[in-house]
């Protein structure tokens, strides 16, 4: 019996091997080489220091920044571990809110953010990338409408003029992946990260 068993735990082991160790590495060291930006989780730095990921959204709630999709990710309540608690861009427990689209509590949130928002910017309507969710709740970009929306909130709060703003997002978005993929986009914390910048000269 032994030896009709064998092969098969040679196989297993070799498999274990090659999939669990050798391919891991070796793809970990190509992307090291050819994409070294992208392999170390494309970091992005202010004055030398990193403050994020241009691949994982962050919360931004002044008047002085974009911000970016809302985000419906949760964490452990620290008072009573079974239950939930709002964590914006958790990406300990990244997932949508599951709500569907005649889920009450979903349509009030949503109708909320819209009569905020219309306050904002009253004579734009709303995109809607700024009042829905992503399905992994860690968007880190948001629609060039959504970005030229907010432009008239944060020149107001940071006393720069218009123009000068929607130049700003107009320098920051970026084109479908390969000329097909995807959607125009714009990135929330690069795109603040460009702001800051600005302001400072």
């Amino acid at each position: 019996m032994l030896r009709e068993i064998r092969p098969a735990i040679i196989l297993v082991v070799a498999l274990t091997i090659i999939t669990g160790l050798i391919y891991p590495f070796a793809m970990t060291g190509i992307a090291g080489v050819i994409f070294p930006y992208r392999a170390q989780g494309s970091m992005l730095e202010r004055d030398g220091k990193v403050v994020g990921s241009e691949l994982i959204g962050q919360e931004f709630t002044s008047e002085k920044y974009f911000h970016g999709r809302p985000s419906a990710t949760v964490a452990p309540d620290p008072a009573d571990l079974t239950k939930t608690v709002p964590a914006p861009y958790n990406a300990a427990n990244s997932g949508g809110s599951n709500l569907g689209p005649t889920n009450k509590a979903l349509i009030e949130r949503v109708q909320g953010d819209v009569d905020k928002l219309k306050q904002e910017n009253p004579s734009v309507p709303v995109p809607i990338d700024l009042v829905t969710t992503s399905g992994g709740g860690l968007d880190p970009d948001i629609s060039p409408a959504a970005a030229l929306f907010q432009v008239p909130r944060v020149a107001k709060a940071r006393n720069l003029p218009e123009d000068r703003v929607r130049q700003l997002v107009d320098e920051q978005i970026e084109g479908r992946t390969l000329g097909l993929l995807g959607e125009p986009r714009v990135n929330v914390l690069a795109l603040n990260l460009a702001l800051d910048r600005a302001a400072a000269h």
